[in-house]
């Protein structure tokens, strides 16, 4: 049995041979680090390692991994062109003002790799949607490669699950006009003009993954990217979340249907719980990462909540890769356990942070594999 077998039965409550051991990638310091402290060579720190890339794989046969869940496929499915990375000003403390290629202005400061702070945003108002933004989010036939696709079928690995990225209806504009700044957008005056922002970009994303699937491509799943969500729940209003969002997930997830593609993935950081009941009963059936945070599994109410369509992939606290191998093994006990519900993969709950130890890391992927339920 193959990892795609494994990953597609399970997923389906088919028989297994045992768990895979299946992981969502690092952040860069980490691989300096490992680089560093002589556990993998400089090269796989420093070339760009990305989900499903020749170095990412390297790394999985150095770890143990079976593979890296994040293999998807698309179109060009952001602003097009974007605006470019362009320094605005640099302070005295050598902090760069930067205007992104979303058009948000962010503050950089030397030698911080964590999110930067939002200074300020283009997406102000309907002159800037209808100036700046709107002819960026315009479908056209060069936003897909028809010849990779055409040629999909051949060149892809079908030993491991490979996605099609149906791309994001709020996490991307989000993204464009900062919280602050969408949430502004939102509750303006023009209260039509946030719902054509999402309509259009929205549009533009399903046509992409039109065009692709009638090229004849297949995909194990298909995958949708939020960050809607923080400790605390959800960054919108779950009402205003459903009005404007819903029917556009269910346009992509039947399209998918209508295209043999039964596994939808979200990944959605933090609290997650508000908006699921958007999210499933529109046609995404699988949760992923499952951030454990400092709330607790996600999974296990959403399962009970919703019945045996409600899939997972994730949920293993990856700060235990951090500590000991008795931390590590309470998570193995409790990733055994929620596996037996059926339907659910056990993954670190999200990319793997510096401080985490090597050689957990191997233990960990090596003791997944002896699961077997």
């Amino acid at each position: 049995m193959n990892n795609r077998e494994r990953a597609m039965n399970l997923l389906h409550y088919k028989p297994v041979d045992r768990l895979p051991a299946v992981h969502f990638g690092y952040w860069s310091e980490l691989l300096m680090e490992w680089a560093q402290q002589g556990k993998i060579p400089m090269e796989l720190a420093v070339k760009g390692n990305h989900d499903g890339s020749k170095e990412d794989e390297e790394l999985d046969k150095l770890i143990g991994w079976d593979f890296n869940w994040f293999r998807c496929a698309g179109g060009d499915i952001g602003l097009r062109p974007g605006f470019g990375n362009t320094v605005l000003e640099v302070l005295p403390d050598g902090t760069k003002r930067v205007q992104n290629n979303d058009g948000l202005i962010e503050r950089i400061k030397p030698g911080v790799t964590s999110i930067p702070s939002e200074d300020g945003y283009l997406l102000t108002g309907r002159e800037a949607f209808e100036t700046l933004y709107k002819p960026k989010m315009q479908f056209t036939m060069d936003r897909v490669n028809l010849e990779y696709f055409k040629n999909f079928n051949e060149t892809r690995r079908w030993d491991v699950p490979v996605g099609l990225n149906l791309g994001s209806v709020l996490g991307r504009i989000r993204d464009m006009c900062s919280v602050v700044g969408m949430s502004y957008l939102i509750y303006d005056d023009d209260e039509e003009l946030f719902a054509e922002i999402v309509d259009t970009f929205a549009d533009m994303q399903y046509k992409c993954a039109e065009a692709i699937l009638q090229t004849g491509a297949k995909f194990d799943f298909a995958h949708f990217w939020e960050d809607i969500c923080f400790k605390n729940g959800p960054l919108v209003s779950p009402e205003i979340f459903d009005e404007l969002c819903a029917k556009h997930y269910k346009k992509r997830t039947d399209l998918c249907h209508k295209y043999g593609i039964d596994i939808i993935s979200l990944d959605c950081d933090g609290v997650t719980e508000k908006l699921l009941p958007t999210w499933y009963n529109n046609g995404v059936n699988t949760m992923f990462p499952i951030e454990i945070g400092v709330w607790g599994d996600q999974f296990e109410p959403a399962r009970n909540k919703f019945g045996k369509g409600m899939l997972g992939i994730g949920g293993m606290d990856k700060t235990a890769l951090r500590k000991d191998k008795a931390a590590v093994d309470k998570e193995l006990e409790r990733m055994k356990r929620l596996a037996s519900l059926g339907g659910f993969i056990p993954c670190p709950d999200h990319r793997l942070m510096p401080g985490t130890k090597f050689e957990l890391v191997q233990y960990y992927a090596d003791e997944i594999k002896k699961i077997k339920i």
